[in-house]
């Protein structure tokens, strides 16, 4: 084989592994291996609700998930939920919340270009779904926990986890905070997944794992079913009233990060939010029975500087010395910004009576007696960063941050001796990415094609879907949506049997 035919094939499979995968015409099927009313594709945290919810309307419900066991990402998530609107935890912990207050913050915090529609529908029932969560099993302790921006490291129930504390979100709604923790101490996402599965082992849903789907079976431009392959054959499930995709995000698939969202390629350390199974396949099968995608560009990235909340402290620049955000801020809004506006190229400035290791062991890569002399070691423009630390240093005397809108408990001029932590891409910096893009669902989780109408017989949840996060996001939000949605998907698709 010649070196032209050997990249010719390699064109050829990276775009096998972007294009959308073609359904089966249900014409061609000569025997029905099972007959359901409702297929789910996927068992992490947006199946498992969609199955329960479809089997409660009234639906049989048959599952296929690829992997030996379900959960999937969710299983390996922090377990955080965004949850308000004045739950139990939030009324026990003494915070008083409304939906509309809600509704004001996420617009805000998943934006721009959140989708208004959705973000209504999952204020509004936001108090049912901690309702309809406990009522399945997931147990939350009425305790807040201070340390903001991941799971607390207890079995206590409630967090700040999307900036809610910070500017500019402190000006725009009520300060209350929202992250919903599983009654497990630390991560608990292993822990919510176990309680749900639970809760599906006692209904009659038709579980099947180790199973892959490849295709998707219309009849006349509707979903009807779909191809599975299991035990090395393949099984062809009928589905009356639909599919339903949650098959997760596409933070695995390489081509599809290059095409789409190239900056989750970029980071020397990734830890890519995801399992190996987040190939993009579900949103593939959904585009090729006439779907469409929306926010394919959006990705998330986490960059741990806390806990402790403490190194707030410091301040955060990019390679021109300045500072491009309030460091009190949720992490992952500081990560997103970071690894998309910054490209990747940030540092953080500290002094030496308020450095101390955060949890993930960062240290000083630099360090020196004047901001000049530090900004030669590093390689910043020195007349910048002696000036973003002589400005700040001025007005954190006076416990203001006119720039950036520090809160007062964070501002600490920075003396003599200074250091620097690298945080670039490039370095040991922990970023974390993850895909937000995906199917283009409607508030009931009906996929849709190109004109916004409703694909017939095919719905989806989860990261397979671009959800509620936009372009901005919070912690606990995809598990968040990825119930509240899957239980709709499920009632929708039960509807349609």
């Amino acid at each position: 084989m010649s070196t032209n035919d050997s990249l010719g094939e390699a064109t050829d499979a990276a775009q096998d592994a972007v294009l959308p995968i073609a359904p089966l015409d249900a014409a061609e099927v000569t025997q029905w291996d099972i007959e359901t009313d409702v297929a789910v594709v996927g068992l992490g945290i947006a199946g498992t609700c969609a199955a329960i919810s479809a089997h409660e309307a009234g639906a049989r419900v048959a599952a296929f998930e690829r992997g030996g066991a379900g959960g999937g990402t969710s299983a390996l998530s922090g377990g955080l939920i965004y949850l308000g609107g004045g739950t139990p935890i939030q009324e026990a912990c003494g915070y008083t919340d409304t939906a509309e207050n809600m509704e004001r913050f996420l617009l805000e915090a998943c934006g721009p270009d959140a989708d208004a529609d959705k973000v209504h529908a999952y204020c509004q029932g936001s108090v049912a779904h901690y309702n309809w969560l406990v009522d399945h099993g997931v147990p939350f302790k009425g305790e807040f926990c201070d340390e903001p921006n991941r799971e607390p490291i207890t079995d206590a129930g409630l967090c700040f986890s999307g900036g809610e504390d910070s500017w500019p979100f402190n000006t725009i709604a009520d300060v209350v905070p929202r992250g919903h923790h599983p009654q497990f101490p630390d991560t608990a996402g292993g822990f919510l997944m176990e309680c749900l599965t639970g809760a599906l082992a006692k209904t009659d849903v038709a579980v099947h794992t180790d199973a892959r789907v490849e295709r998707l079976i219309v009849d006349a431009g509707r979903v009807v079913g779909l191809v599975a392959r299991v035990d090395g054959r393949d099984l062809h499930v009928r589905a009356t009233g639909g599919v339903i995709l949650c098959a997760g995000g596409f933070i695995f698939n390489e081509e599809m990060l290059a095409r789409y969202c190239p900056e989750a390629l970029r980071p020397f350390s990734a830890w890519r939010v995801g399992t190996d199974n987040d190939d993009g396949r579900g949103i593939r099968l959904g585009e090729g029975a006439g779907g469409t995608t929306t926010r394919m560009d959006s990705v998330e990235c986490a960059l741990p500087i806390g806990p402790p909340h403490r190194m707030a402290r410091a301040l955060l620049v990019g390679k021109d010395g300045k500072r491009f955000i309030n460091e009190d801020t949720y992490t992952g809004r500081i990560g997103h910004r970071a690894l998309v506006d910054q490209q990747g190229e940030i540092y953080m400035i500290v002094s030496e009576e308020i450095f101390e290791v955060n949890f993930v062991g960062m240290r000083i890569t630099w360090a020196a007696e004047t901001p000049e002399e530090l900004a030669a070691d590093v390689g910043l423009p020195a007349d910048a960063l002696a000036e973003t630390i002589a400005t700040y240093n001025q007005h954190a005397e006076n416990g203001t941050d006119p720039e950036w809108h520090k809160e007062p408990d964070f501002l600490v001029p920075l003396r003599p001796p200074y250091g620097a932590i690298d945080l670039r891409v490039d370095s040991k910096a922990i970023y974390a990415p993850f895909t937000l893009g995906g199917l283009n669902t409607d508030p009931d989780s009906h996929v849709l094609d190109p004109s916004g109408v409703p694909v017939p017989g095919l719905y989806a949840a989860g990261r397979s879907t671009a959800g509620i996060a936009a372009h901005g996001y919070v912690s606990g939000i995809s598990l968040g949506d990825g119930s509240f949605f899957g239980r709709r998907a499920g009632e929708s698709a039960a509807r349609d049997k």
